[in-house]
């Protein structure tokens, strides 16, 4: 009888699988469309960006979603999510390209050994770097590209793939929350709310720099407890070894090491650049991968048929995580069947008309975290919701500095915690990272996160921030 209860016990506390959870939010969508009434707002296109007009909303007549839509979305959310889920592939290549040649490891193992016995400046400096390139819009989607390199640094410090994460992705994220130069999300917000390109940003590098060195002090004191025991770490099965020979870890660093290490650093570089100023899709950065790993496999002497093998093996390793972002992508498929996303911004925006200026900013913080979980992409939140709280900030006595920065941190802190988002999923499932393991990590770090957001957005209240 013991026995039996205890396996009932240990049946209830097992969490369900990550496409588990999304599917379960998926039939939660479905249900929506036939509780919440279908509408729409009128939009226009200025300057190249759709923008919603204030003031248009009404209601339509909507699809409500059935059990066949429900399958079809599935389908359809892959297909959708089909740049996201072969860039996973090709970076799952072209990673396993670049270990067979063992460079990054010796190259690693290399920074280690001087930075031996002092983990924390490798941590930080790390963290530090994806943060920078999170807030100036250089890194955002193109994160995924680094877990795995964040992967090898973190067994090599015997650290578990949560850390992997939090260094790579959630650094990302952490400067991406104030983006201080981001053209991408507050430069569309400054276009739309015709405040001056990039203003405030002196207070945005203050409130950067404090959110910064919380996200490392957090991922330091666990870094610190999986270090004194690798017990300590969240997950069941973290990916390193107690066991493990000292030896296959030390690499020597050859010249060939080398050559390959700074010509991925060249292309790396480039890519940043070829984001920025040839305005890569991410399919020109799969296939810009896929280019790399044939350059990386000539420079270290893979034969081609050794090549293909550890390319395709690569790739094996994320089809389960690709295929997560198709899954999560389904579930916004379904909402815009139904028409009830303009429904759900118009009913939030319409919390806040009787407030006063802090609460209202704050109901407005709150109503950008609900928007950005249904819509995900922070250049589309900015043409939704932009235009309409723009006006109601004037209104209500809230400047547009402030109201630019409430959309900036509901947008920001959700990339780190919402299934929704693509790029969380993915580098989830490069770091074999259950989602509900990465959740239980993040989340006191995202409410230290709004507890910052929350004192940042009544001081810009208090001393009525202005473009400048």
């Amino acid at each position: 009888m013991k026995n039996k209860t205890q396996k009932l016990k240990r049946f209830a506390l097992k969490m369900p699988d990550t496409y588990v959870l999304l599917f379960i939010i998926l039939l939660l969508a479905a249900l929506a469309t036939y509780l919440v009434p279908s509408g729409q707002f009128e939009r226009k296109v200025a300057d190249g960006l759709t923008m919603v007009v204030p003031g248009t909303y009404q209601s339509v007549e909507g699809s409500t979603v059935g059990v066949m839509d429900i399958l079809l979305s599935l389908q359809k959310g892959m297909v959708e999510s089909g740049s996201i889920i072969f860039l996973v592939l090709f970076i799952g290549g072209l990673m396993e390209v670049i270990e067979a040649t063992g460079s990054i490891k010796a190259g690693v193992m290399k920074a280690i050994d001087k930075t031996k016995g002092n983990e924390f400046i490798l941590i930080a400096v790390i963290t530090i770097l994806f943060a920078l390139g999170g807030a100036v819009g250089a890194v955002a989607n193109s994160v995924i590209a680094f877990v795995s390199i964040g992967m090898i640094i973190a067994k090599a410090l015997r650290l578990d793939p949560i850390v992997a994460v939090a260094i790579t992705f959630g650094a990302t994220f952490a400067g991406f929350n104030v983006g201080f130069i981001n053209p991408y999300s507050v430069g569309i917000a400054h276009k739309i709310t015709e405040l001056p390109l990039f203003s405030g940003l002196l207070f945005r590098i203050i409130v950067f720099i404090v959110i910064v060195a919380v996200t490392i002090w957090y991922t330091w004191r666990y870094a610190k407890k999986v270090l004194k025991d690798p017990n300590n770490s969240i997950l069941t099965n973290p990916n390193f070894d107690e066991n493990e020979d000292e030896s296959e870890l030390q690499s020597e660093f050859t010249k060939k090491h080398k050559a390959i290490l700074i010509f991925i650093g060249l292309a790396f570089t480039f890519m940043v650049y070829g984001t920025l100023q040839f305005k890569w899709t991410l399919d020109h950065m799969s296939a810009y991968f896929l280019g790399i790993s044939i350059l990386v496999g000539i420079i270290g002497k893979i034969h081609y048929n050794q090549f293909i093998i550890h390319f395709i093996k690569g790739a094996e390793k994320l089809v389960y995580g690709a295929l997560v972002v198709g899954a999560a992508r389904a579930i916004l498929v379904v909402l815009e069947q139904g028409q009830i996303l303009d429904t759900i911004v118009y009913g939030l925006s319409n919390l806040f008309t009787d407030l006063s200026p802090i609460m209202a900013t704050m109901a407005m913080f709150l109503a950008n975290t609900i928007i950005s979980i249904v819509v995900p992409s922070g250049s589309g939140q900015a043409v939704i919701i932009m235009p309409i709280i723009t006006p109601l900030a004037d209104m209500i006595g809230i400047t547009r500095q402030v109201a630019v920065q409430t959309y900036l941190f509901g947008d920001g802190f959700t990339n780190s915690i919402i299934p929704t988002s693509g790029p969380l999923m993915a580098s989830l499932a490069i770091a074999g990272i259950p989602y509900t393991k990465w959740f239980k990590w993040m989340f006191p770090l995202f409410l230290i996160w709004v507890v910052i957001a929350v004192i940042t957005l009544i001081i810009g209240v208090s001393i009525n921030w202005g473009p400048f």
